[in-house]
């Protein structure tokens, strides 16, 4: 049975998060409807990684299956139905046993900041209008990667099997008049990229010191983390996989040609 999978960026304002929640207008529920439509039958779909409400993803994917190769341009059929606020970036042939969410390696966020009141960047990015030291936050920024234990950034009752997480990359960086927080890994806990931005903006205030910040992740308790910055300047960037597992397909004339 042929498998492919769906990259897909949305405004996450008008969404209740990615995940399927019943009725609830959700991000898998639009790909999952518009598959529905243009295959003529109930579909499942499976996705790479799971954002909250009012969070963004400039790329995510859902893996289906079918029970044929497709033979219509499913692109821009998909594409023409999808209301404008998420599209089809691409869709990629795989192999049969590929898991969306368990073959990624590592997953990117960027969460954005900005200082002065803009109405352009509602729902855009978070308007933080104190004074922060951007020195601090680039030195707790560099501490996260020390730890592999994030319990402390883990929203309450989560349900995993293990909080263990290998932060590859974690920096502030000055994006003209906005601050972004990039953090780069193999896998994230729910909340988990809002309880560090949030937390680590306590200490630019001087909540914290450094060696505070330190003895908050140490904790293992989510109440000592802070969680409260809004999902709007929560952007997924990235999902990256093995070298070579996605072949990306063009539609052309109506059937599909892949671009080995």
């Amino acid at each position: 049975m042929p498998r492919y999978v769906v990259e897909v960026m949305y405004d996450g304002t008008q969404f209740h998060g990615s995940q399927v929640q019943g009725e609830q207008a959700t991000v898998q529920l639009a790909v999952n409807n518009v598959l529905k439509t243009l295959f003529r039958k109930e579909m499942d779909t499976f996705g790479a990684s799971r954002t909250d409400e009012g969070v963004h993803a400039m790329s995510n994917f859902y893996h289906f299956d079918i029970d044929a190769p497709i033979d219509f341009d499913l692109f821009y059929k998909s594409n023409a139905i999808l209301n404008e606020h998420i599209s089809i970036k691409a869709i990629y042939e795989v192999p049969g046993e590929f898991n969306a969410r368990f073959d990624a390696v590592s997953r990117k966020y960027r969460y954005k900041i900005h200082f002065t009141k803009n109405p352009f960047l509602v729902n855009r990015a978070y308007y933080f209008p104190f004074k922060s030291n951007l020195e601090l936050l680039k030195e707790t920024a560099s501490i996260i990667p020390q730890y592999k234990h994030f319990e402390t950034f883990a929203k309450r009752n989560m349900q995993v099997k293990t909080f263990l997480c290998d932060i590859l990359d974690s920096h502030w960086e000055m994006n003209g008049e906005e601050l972004h927080y990039i953090v780069k890994g193999n896998r994230f806990l729910r909340g988990m990229v809002r309880g560090l931005v949030g937390t680590q903006l306590m200490v630019a205030r001087g909540k914290y010191d450094v060696a505070g910040f330190r003895k908050i992740i140490e904790s293992n308790d989510c109440k000592n983390a802070y969680f409260d910055v809004p999902g709007s300047g929560l952007y997924l960037e990235e999902v990256n996989y093995p070298e070579g597992i996605l072949k990306k397909i063009e539609f052309t004339n109506n059937r599909i040609k892949p671009l080995f």
